[in-house]
């Protein structure tokens, strides 16, 4: 009897580490809430967030190097964006930060450019030179209406 609970308990043991270990799995790996988010967050303006959504790459020399955790409306007249940069990568005061197209038809992600500065911006600083994406439809109606007036 005595040997039968002793396996029993070593059974329920390995059953709930198993548990716990698929559990920090899913929450390290679905980010959830934040838990098992690494890196520190920038944040950055566009006049037109031009398709970029929560979970776009950010990009550095063409190297992934982040997320975007989130893209929020602000002030009713432009997008503000909270950029999850990974440890280890620092981007420096005068870096300059684009939306840009992977391809013709792409996903939209975030270019940084690295300024001449040496300097890295902080955890919760604003990265202060961006570039909206270009609109297409805004060049096409320029041009069809370039000529008429």
């Amino acid at each position: 009897m005595q040997a039968y609970r002793k396996t029993e308990m070593t059974v329920g043991v390995f059953v709930f580490i198993g548990l716990v270990a698929i559990a920090w799995l899913a929450i390290k790996v679905g980010q959830i809430g934040g838990i098992g988010a690494s890196g520190y967050t920038l944040t950055a303006n566009f006049k037109d967030a031009g398709g970029v959504r929560k979970g776009s790459d950010i990009m550095l020399a063409g190297v992934v190097i982040g997320r975007v955790d989130d893209v929020v409306l602000t002030d009713n007249d432009h997008a503000t964006m909270i950029l999850r940069i990974n440890d280890g990568v620092e981007i420096t005061e005068d870096a300059f930060a684009s939306v840009r197209t992977k391809g013709i038809i792409g996903d939209r992600y975030i270019r940084i450019s690295q300024g001449m500065e040496e300097t890295p911006l902080e955890a919760g600083s604003e990265i202060e030179e961006t570039e909206s994406a270009i609109n297409i439809e805004d060049l096409i109606s320029k041009y069809i209406f370039s000529g008429k007036e």
